[in-house]
């Protein structure tokens, strides 16, 4: 028999990654071998259990998935992440694959696909939602002059949440002024002229959710 794929589970809710490690449990091929509540603790497991493929949320407390991603794979990048979320905006989805994430899935995906997809992504393929390939299809379609980087939807998304920019700049560890360039060079992609029409222009695009 080959040898089995250690995974590490990593999600803030109790009751998800009790039923993961249930789900998997059932298949002969797939063990897991930690579970984590967070980025921070997903970073340290990783560093003693060094698991073969990582199930990452990505909105969790202390340090999110895409910073746990990005720190994880700086130290082993060996190892594969697989983002297991309930969030498919193109922030979220831009973030995760500029981390370096092997595949995105969502959490409402049956169990058989998020059974493929662990073995795709140790494989060396990249497994994606068929919402988030359409999703990333229609970014490679849209002209790179017009496409709103990962940076500057993050931007967005917390304009979006009634953020100003004195807290965006915070909570994204930059300067109000680079806040302020952000926010013209959306403006100007988008075809708008202030926040709310940025905003709105994006929901309708599909760019952010609320």
């Amino acid at each position: 028999m080959s040898r089995r794929i250690g995974l590490l589970v990593c999600d803030d809710h109790p009751v998800v990654r009790t039923g993961l490690e249930g789900m998997l449990a059932g298949e002969p091929d797939l063990e897991v071998v930690g579970e984590a509540a967070d980025g921070r603790q997903a970073v340290e497991l990783c560093r003693t259990l060094r698991p073969d493929l990582v199930l990452m949320d990505l909105r969790m407390p202390e340090m999110d998935g895409v910073a746990a991603t990005e720190r994880i794979l700086a130290e082993n990048p060996e190892i594969r992440i697989l983002v297991l979320t309930t969030y498919d905006s193109d922030a979220d989805i831009l973030r995760a694959v500029e981390a370096g994430a092997s595949g995105y899935l969502l959490k409402d995906a049956p169990r058989e696909e998020l059974f493929a997809a662990i073995r795709a992504a140790m494989a060396g393929e990249s497994p994606l939602d068929p919402a988030v390939a359409s999703r990333l299809m229609r970014r490679v379609r849209t002209p790179p002059e017009n496409a709103l980087s990962g940076r500057e939807i993050e931007v967005l998304d917390l304009v979006a949440q009634g953020a100003s920019n004195r807290e965006i700049a915070r909570r994204l560890w930059i300067s109000e002024t680079t806040v302020k360039t952000h926010l013209l060079h959306i403006y100007e992609k988008l075809g708008v002229a202030d926040r709310t029409a940025a905003v709105t222009a994006a929901l309708r695009r599909g760019i952010i959710r609320l």
